[in-house]
């Protein structure tokens, strides 16, 4: 059973969520906030697996409350799934860089939110590779760092290659084929890569590909 708790400060929009995974079986709605210092205290009162969060909320908004959750180790163990209206707008990137495990369009079909739920609740991250190239395109594409942030020496230089494909927006099957190994090897690297890097998953992985100066842009 995976416990979800809601925050959004829209009643509506929690209802409408609430009805959605209350019909499934394997999913269980453990509460409900109404804004970021809320869904803060709750986590850590209920300890939900995956915590659906909106950004733009009263008082705290959603990146300050997954920045708080993320960096809680008693709370190591809740994934944020960040939820928006304006798709890949400038909020996202700050998200991901505070913790969050993915995100989504509110708009998004039912079917999708119940599979990005899953998903994030696994321990995954929800970046398709479209959307990962996208995302880099819109918001990454400023200057190379001056100076590489330290802890790139940390990886191999198999680990690093593995880590720029990712950044890329590659997942591990096309990593596979790429570096002609298993799915499953690449999938060991990048879960070493992210264990030396301290990286909660895959999101936070290219985040740190990007700011650390290993992969730069790629000018349109």
């Amino acid at each position: 059973m995976t416990r979800v708790l809601l925050a959004d400060d829209q009643a509506l929009m929690r209802a409408g969520f609430r009805a959605l995974l209350d019909a499934e079986d394997d999913l269980e709605v453990v509460g409900e906030a109404v804004d970021g210092s809320s869904a803060v205290h709750l986590s850590r009162s209920l300890r939900p697996d995956v915590v659906l969060m909106d950004v733009q909320m009263p008082g705290l908004d959603g990146i300050e409350a997954t920045r708080r959750i993320a960096a809680d180790p008693d709370l190591a163990a809740i994934r944020v799934l960040i939820l928006t209206n304006y798709g890949l707008d400038s909020y996202v990137f700050a998200a991901l860089r505070a913790g969050a495990s993915g995100f989504l369009l509110k708009d998004a079909d039912p079917a999708d939110l119940l599979q990005a739920i899953a998903v994030v609740a696994r321990g995954d991250a929800l970046l398709a590779p479209a959307v990962t190239r996208t995302l880099i395109s819109e918001f990454v594409a400023g200057p190379p760092p001056a100076e590489p942030a330290a802890g790139r020496e940390v990886l191999t230089a198999r680990e690093q290659e593995i880590v720029e494909l990712v950044a890329r927006g590659l997942s591990n099957d096309d990593i596979a084929s790429r570096m002609v190994i298993s799915p499953l090897t690449a999938k060991t690297h990048v879960n070493r890569a992210m264990t030396k890097l301290h990286c909660r998953d895959r999101a936070q992985l290219v985040v740190w590909a990007y700011e650390s100066g290993l992969v730069t842009p790629r000018r349109r």
